[in-house]
């Protein structure tokens, strides 16, 4: 049977790249994603953005699940933000804690996206499917992997429906936590999240500020392909499919894809998946 895949996409910030990602979603649709999530910048700073690619994925004929950040927000903003979604007939959010903008303070009414989840709950019911993130690495702000676990399921006991998984290269990792996680009792799925390989600075860039563990051996690769991106690609893509390919084997219930606004790569992965 076929795995479900998700896709994620990230808000453009100009008209040529809005213009660009209905191209890249119009090729991906192909796939039969299940949904496709759309990311928020630090802060919620680009919420209307995130709006407008959510409505026009849902006039493409594909369901939609915007990304909603509780810090810095007040209920009545995150009211507000929620009855716009109503509106456009979302039925999927990913609820997250998210990021300041570097230079504030923690601010608002939310500490916790558990906060966050509970509250969408006490205002909308059974409205939407909640999507929450889960760290198999251990969120890098977490006291300790323990604190991080019960951080997972204090979201779910507040009423998250899936976990969406930070990326890794290390299947272990997923397999680990998800044992964590079910010995807490918790069972809903926990889908791993995927980051296609095409570029090692930008790989290695962002790995670096969220947290997750880029192997040695995959970074000195990496590394020794130097400026020839037709091998990096060529070794991404067989150290991705082959990660997925271990996820699935074992049990994990789809994947989410982290497209990074290109067609690609999330195209050659699915087809050797098949």
């Amino acid at each position: 049977m076929r795995a479900p895949i998700s896709l994620e996409f990230f808000p453009p910030k100009t008209p040529e790249g809005a213009d660009k990602l209905r191209g890249v979603r119009q090729q991906l649709y192909a796939l039969k994603p299940e949904f496709c999530s759309v990311t928020f910048g630090a802060g919620g700073s680009t919420q209307e953005g995130t709006l407008t690619t959510v409505r026009e994925i849902m006039e493409e004929g594909m369901a939609a699940a915007p990304h909603l950040s509780c810090i810095g927000q007040t209920r009545d903003s995150i009211r507000e933000r929620l009855t716009a979604y109503t509106d456009a007939g979302v039925r999927r959010i990913v609820a997250l804690r998210g990021d300041m903008p570097s230079g504030y303070g923690m601010g608002g009414e939310f500490l916790h996206a558990s906060d966050l989840v509970a509250f969408i709950r006490a205002e909308t019911g059974d409205r939407f499917r909640i999507e929450v993130a889960a760290y198999p690495e251990t969120h890098p702000q977490a006291r300790s992997p323990q604190d991080d676990l019960l951080a997972f399921k204090a979201k779910v006991d507040a009423g998250a429906d899936a976990g969406i998984t930070q990326y890794f290269f290390n299947a272990d990792a997923y397999f680990r936590y998800l044992d964590e996680v079910r010995a807490l009792g918790i069972g809903v799925p926990v889908v791993p999240g995927i980051m296609p390989i095409t570029n090692s600075s930008q790989l290695l860039r962002f790995s670096d500020a969220c947290g997750a563990e880029v192997p040695r051996w995959i970074r000195m690769r990496l590394m020794a392909f130097g400026d020839d991106a037709a091998g990096i690609k060529a070794f991404g893509a067989d150290v991705v499919a082959a990660l997925c390919e271990r996820l699935l084997a074992g049990g994990a219930p789809g994947l989410h894809i982290y497209t990074m606004n290109q067609a690609a790569a999330a195209q050659a992965l699915c087809e050797r998946l098949n």
